[in-house]
């Protein structure tokens, strides 16, 4: 199978050849209705003035115009000639083919995709493809309709992307989907690029629009979420309790403020966990004094 690669073609300025074609029919329609009066001799000035005319308005359908970011693909019964992607008016063989392609920048934003992370989670995910056409060859030789291919293509390459990531709590110091967008966003354009390349598409950017857990799973995954983090603030507070307990027996003992044994200690640490670790407010009870029995 041969691949076609984009070439440019030189082509003819459009006003050049606009001031040979009108006068040529202009002197045709001359020559045509000057040859009527002198029939019979006048038929072969009549026949010159047809051809004259065909060549004329034959030539005029060889003219183009490009604006900017546009491109002409031209081909001669099949085979690829060459591609024009400067703005101006040109003129071509008019029996070559003559195709535009736009170089402009398009999005191309994908459909929720309901896909497995590598964790085996079913989520919901979506990008948005920002590309252009940077090779009109292969874009327009290469694939049926690279329209279609990218949008094929953009679709696989995140699904393909979200099987090979966790979407969140992976391995430690491993990139997942919530946690490293940039990472995960580098690898999508990345892999873009080698599927699209084919079909002569350049990918700019590529970014994830919508990233969540499947319906079914959702409200299970909160409360995870939410587990994990009255954990994760029960573990700072205990820390603190620990450190303001150890903090408080440590004064106490090296101002000689009171002398603590061993049963007073754990009473008084209990009783100061309590109160640092309660949700609620404690009520302290204080003794007033009495009489030892």
């Amino acid at each position: 199978m041969s691949h076609v690669s984009e070439k440019k073609i030189v082509v003819r300025e459009g006003w050049g050849m606009l001031a040979l074609f009108l006068p040529m029919l202009l002197v045709s329609a001359a020559m045509f209705f000057g040859g009527i009066p002198l029939m019979p001799l006048g038929i072969v000035l009549i026949v010159a003035g047809v051809i004259l005319a065909l060549i004329s308005l034959v030539g005029l359908c060889g003219f183009f115009t490009l604006q900017p970011n546009e491109a002409i693909v031209l081909s001669f019964f099949g085979p690829y000639v060459g591609t024009v992607r400067d703005a101006g008016f040109y003129w071509a063989n008019p029996f070559y083919s003559k195709t535009k392609v736009s170089l402009r920048a398009r999005n191309f934003e994908g459909t929720r995709l309901k896909v497995n992370d590598k964790q085996g989670n079913p989520i919901e995910i979506a990008a948005v493809i920002v590309w252009q056409v940077t090779d009109t060859a292969q874009a327009l030789f290469e694939v049926e309709n690279y329209e279609e291919y990218v949008k094929v293509q953009s679709e696989t390459a995140v699904r393909h992307l979200a099987n090979h990531y966790a979407y969140d709590h992976g391995e430690e110091h491993e990139v997942t989907l919530r946690s490293g967008v940039e990472v995960v966003c580098e690898a999508l354009c990345k892999e873009l690029q080698e599927r699209l390349s084919k079909a002569g598409v350049g990918v700019i950017e590529a970014r994830l629009t919508h990233l969540a857990y499947a319906p079914e799973i959702a409200g299970a995954m909160l409360k995870r979420q939410q587990a994990e983090a009255v954990i994760a603030a029960r573990q700072k507070i205990v820390h603190g309790a620990v450190s303001m307990v150890q903090m408080a027996l440590t004064e106490l003992s090296d101002k000689n403020i009171i002398q603590l044994d061993e049963n007073r200690k754990a009473a008084m640490v209990s009783n100061l966990l309590v109160v640092l670790c309660g949700e609620s407010d404690v009520q302290p009870v204080i003794q007033a004094g009495g009489r030892d029995n």
